[in-house]
C-alpha cells in the first residue's frame, strides 16, 4: 500500500504524540509513587483521632474480659472519669496520647498499641499456678529490668514499684499487667527516679500496658525561645524578664545535667536532645518528658561497645563514641557528654550575641556567647560545667543590678 506524504507525516506526528503522552503518564507514575514513598516513611508515624480511640478501646476490651487491670481502669472503662482527648503521635510504634482525668490533662504512653504484643511470665499460662512469695516474684521483677536498664537493682529500690499484692484470685492480671509495663523503659525509668528528682514526668497511674503521667507543654524546635514562655511563666512583658526567664532554664539544665551525671549509682546517658523532648514547670524547672532514648551507664556500654570500620559507625543518635582501629571494635566509653550536646543544640541558638541582644542585651553576653561555643566543643566537662554556672548565675546578678 502507497503511503502519500501527507499521510506519513501524520501517522508520524500522531506517532510522537502518542509516545509523549506515555511519557508523560510515566513520569507521573514515578512522582506519585515516590511521593507516597516518602509520605509513607515521613508520616507512618502520624496519628489519628480514629485510631487512638479504637486502641483505647481494645484495652478497655481487655479490661473487661479481666485480661488487664490497673488504678486508672476504672475511671478509663467504666466511669468515664477519664476521656480521651487527642492523640500527640506514634512514633516508632509508642502511643502518646493526651486525655483529661476529673479536669486535669494528662499523657498516656504505651510501646504497643496492644496487650498481646508483651511477653508474659511462662508460668502464668499455667492453669493451676499458685502465687509466688514475694521474694521469688521480687528476684524475677530484678531480672526483668535487669533485661530492660541493664541494671542490678536491690530489693530494697525494688518495693516502689512493686505493688501492694492483693493475693487475690486476680493476682494473675495484675502481675501480667505489671510484666507489660516493665518491659518499657521509660515506664521504669519515670518510676525509680520521680521520687529521687524533679527532672523527670511523675506518673499519675496504669492501666494494663498504657502509663499515665502528668501533662507538661514540650518544647518545640521551631518556636525563638524553644519552650512556651507565656504558658509558663505568664506574660513576660519586658525584654529582662524574658532574659531571666532563660537564665533560670538554662541553670535548670545544668541542674539536670549534674543530677544525671552524679547523683545515681550510675551515669544517666541522654542520647536524643532536642527541645521536644522536655518541658518547663512553671517554677521554671526543665523536665525530660521522653526518656527513650535514655540509658544507665551500663546498658549505654553495651549499646555503643559495636563493630566499626570508622568513627561513624560508633555514633547512636546523640551519643558518639571512637573506632579502635586494631580491634575494629567502637570503645564502651562514650566520648561526648549530656552537657556537650545540651550546649551544642540548645544553649548555642540561645545565647548568640544577635539573639540575646535582641531580647535585652547585659554585660556578660560576651562572654556567655563564649562560654557556650567552647562547652560544645569541648569534652571536659566539669570546666565546661563550672563556667557556664558561674556566668549564668553573674549575668542573673547584672539583669538585677541594671534593674535598680
Amino acid at each position: 500500500m502507497r503511503i502519500f506524504p501527507g499521510k506519513w507525516l501524520r501517522i508520524k506526528i500522531c506517532n510522537k504524540n502518542t509516545f509523549l503522552v506515555l511519557l508523560f503518564w510515566a513520569s507521573c507514575w514515578i512522582v506519585v509513587s515516590t511521593f507516597l514513598f516518602v509520605h509513607r516513611s515521613m508520616f507512618s508515624d502520624h496519628c489519628t483521632d480514629e485510631e487512638s480511640k479504637k486502641i483505647l478501646a481494645g484495652l478497655c476490651y481487655d479490661y473487661n474480659n479481666k485480661a488487664v487491670t490497673g488504678d486508672l481502669c476504672e475511671d478509663l472503662c467504666v466511669t468515664e472519669k477519664l476521656m480521651y482527648k487527642h492523640c500527640l503521635h506514634y512514633q516508632q510504634g509508642k502511643k502518646v496520647l493526651q486525655a483529661d482525668w476529673q479536669g486535669t490533662s494528662i499523657i498516656l504512653k504505651s510501646k504497643n498499641d496492644a496487650f498481646f504484643k508483651f511477653q508474659t511470665p511462662v508460668f502464668l499460662d499455667e492453669s493451676d499456678a499458685q502465687p509466688l512469695p514475694d521474694a521469688e516474684l521480687l528476684m524475677m521483677v530484678a531480672v526483668e529490668i535487669k533485661n530492660t536498664l541493664g541494671l542490678d537493682l536491690p530489693n530494697i529500690t525494688l518495693l516502689p514499684l512493686w505493688p501492694e499484692r492483693k493475693y487475690s484470685q486476680d493476682w494473675k492480671i495484675e502481675l501480667a499487667s505489671m510484666w507489660s509495663l516493665y518491659q518499657q523503659e521509660e515506664y521504669l525509668l519515670f518510676n525509680l527516679l520521680q521520687d529521687f528528682s524533679r527532672h523527670v514526668l511523675r506518673v499519675v497511674g496504669t492501666c494494663g500496658h498504657f502509663y499515665g503521667v502528668e501533662f507538661l507543654s514540650a518544647g518545640h524546635s521551631w518556636k525563638q525561645h524553644f519552650f512556651p514562655m507565656e504558658e509558663v511563666v505568664g506574660q513576660c512583658k519586658t525584654g529582662e524578664e524574658k532574659m531571666n526567664a532563660i537564665l533560670d532554664i538554662a541553670i535548670s539544665f545544668l541542674n539536670m545535667v549534674h543530677q544525671f551525671d552524679n547523683e545515681f549509682s550510675h551515669r544517666l546517658h541522654l542520647c536524643d536532645i532536642k527541645p521536644e523532648n522536655f518541658a518547663i514547670r512553671s517554677d521554671l524547672t526543665v523536665v525530660a518528658i521522653d526518656m527513650d532514648m535514655a540509658f544507665f551507664e551500663p546498658k549505654m556500654q553495651n549499646i555503643l561497645e559495636q563493630k566499626c570500620t570508622s568513627d561513624k559507625d560508633c555514633n547512636f543518635f546523640d551519643c558518639f563514641s571512637t573506632c579502635d582501629l586494631k580491634t575494629f571494635m567502637c570503645g564502651a566509653q562514650r566520648a561526648n557528654s549530656n552537657l556537650q550536646v545540651i550546649c551544642d543544640k540548645i544553649f548555642r541558638r540561645w545565647f548568640t550575641l544577635s539573639f540575646m541582644g535582641s531580647i535585652y542585651p547585659f554585660p556578660l553576653q560576651d562572654e556567655l556567647h563564649g562560654a557556650v561555643q567552647k562547652c560544645a566543643e569541648s569534652t571536659n566537662i566539669e570546666a565546661s560545667f563550672s563556667d557556664l554556672y558561674s556566668l549564668l548565675q553573674a549575668s542573673q546578678r547584672e539583669l538585677h543590678r541594671g534593674n535598680k
